[in-house]
């Protein structure tokens, strides 16, 4: 397939296309909130979908012809993974998936280990299967302006009872943009083995690594016991934008729990995927390097311009330097807005981010920041927050 240039730069009407991101709120707010990012989906994408639109009819399709094959030759690639076709599940999006999980691999009056400050959806889903929750909250330090989370393995030892039975993690790490370094997930696996506790990773930043000396380990990786232990899930929706077209995918190494979970599949609780959800699948996963290759560096001189903006334009404010990602986790509470900067900075800033608030303990008086956005719109909305906390 012929080298595609992309233009990152391109400010790109997303109003009135449909997008939650950009017509939940008014036209003079920026929304720089939900994790999809203002990029164009990859031209591969789109050609394969034209080409599938050629045909009249769009019946029942469940699975799609060397599919599979894709998802195996995906991993091996980028990760240097060794899975067989049989490991790999599909869902429709990943909070589907972990509900259908949960539902899989607990029984009610079973607790949920997570990492917080994490993504929303991981609090509100185990409480649907009657799962109460515990936390083992990450420990932060700080070096000027900059914050850096990692797992505090005291927390662990001290939040779980003989009742956790599972953990839910996100690794990469959503809101903080850590990339879990192989020693630390070791340890982590360790962990869980010790003490009976199951694995949920969802990985579906995995390929948005912003350091080239960094590299993505996948959990299952780590040894035949943590695979054995562990569901994968993943997804290209948030490296090559097409969240809306439900393409997210999970590997599952250990048979006994991928016949189960296949049975609950079976019942129908969860849907497949659709024809053109397919089709978008098997050309990101085939054909979308070229994309990639250019995404990854526009990313991390996104990030930079944070960091450097948040050090010299806003004294008071704290942020991380995301590893991966396109998220960058910003701390109010030093400054006049921090009792609620959510609000502050929608209602006075307009600029709309994620309430730190709802990632669990540890989110008061934070927000998180999207950056997968042309520069001028990201430079637009840190001038907004700017503007905003000089008051």
């Amino acid at each position: 397939m012929a080298h595609v240039q992309y233009d990152f730069d391109c400010v790109i009407d997303r109003r009135g296309s449909g997008s939650f991101k950009w017509d939940k709120y008014d036209r003079d707010v920026l929304p720089m909130w939900v994790a999809d990012t203002d990029f164009p989906t990859p031209q591969p994408v789109i050609d394969a979908l034209k080409a599938r639109l050629e045909h009249p009819l769009f019946g029942y399709q469940f699975g799609h012809p060397g599919i599979r094959d894709a998802v195996v030759d995906y991993v091996q690639r980028r990760y240097g993974w060794t899975i067989t076709p049989e490991d790999v599940i599909f869902a429709p999006n990943l909070i589907s998936a972990i509900n259908q999980l949960i539902k899989v691999i607990g029984v009610a009056g079973h607790e949920v280990l997570l990492l917080p400050p994490i993504y929303p959806p991981f609090i509100a889903v185990p409480p649907n299967f009657g799962h109460s929750i515990r936390y083992a909250p990450m420990s932060v330090t700080t070096s000027g302006q900059r914050l850096r989370y990692e797992l505090d393995f005291d927390a662990l030892e001290a939040a779980i009872t003989p009742a956790t039975k599972l953990l839910l993690m996100s690794s990469p790490h959503n809101p903080t943009g850590r990339a879990f370094s192989r020693a630390e997930q070791e340890r982590l696996a360790d962990f869980c083995l010790r003490h009976g506790i199951r694995v949920i990773s969802d990985e579906i930043h995995c390929d948005l690594i912003l350091d080239p000396q960094i590299k993505h380990v996948p959990f299952a990786t780590l040894s035949p016991e943590a695979a054995a232990n562990t569901v994968t899930l993943m997804s290209l929706s948030k490296t090559y934008n097409m969240p809306g077209l439900q393409t997210s995918f999970g590997i599952v190494t250990d048979k006994t729990m991928r016949d189960a979970i296949m049975a609950e599949q079976n019942r129908h609780i969860v849907p497949g995927l659709g024809a053109l959800s397919w089709v978008a699948l098997e050309a990101a996963l085939n054909h979308g390097g070229d994309y990639h290759d250019q995404l990854i560096p526009y990313l991390r001189a996104n990030r930079d311009t944070v960091v450097d903006f948040v050090e010299r334009e806003m004294p008071g404010v704290k942020v991380t330097v995301p590893e991966a990602t396109f998220l960058a986790w910003l701390d109010f509470r030093d400054t006049p807005i921090g009792d609620d900067p959510y609000t502050h900075l929608l209602e006075r800033g307009r600029v709309a981010l994620n309430d730190g608030k709802t990632f669990g303990p540890g989110g008061d008086g934070f927000v998180r920041l999207n950056f997968g956005c042309p520069r001028v719109t990201l430079l637009d909305g840190l001038k907004r927050i700017q503007r905003t906390v000089a008051g």
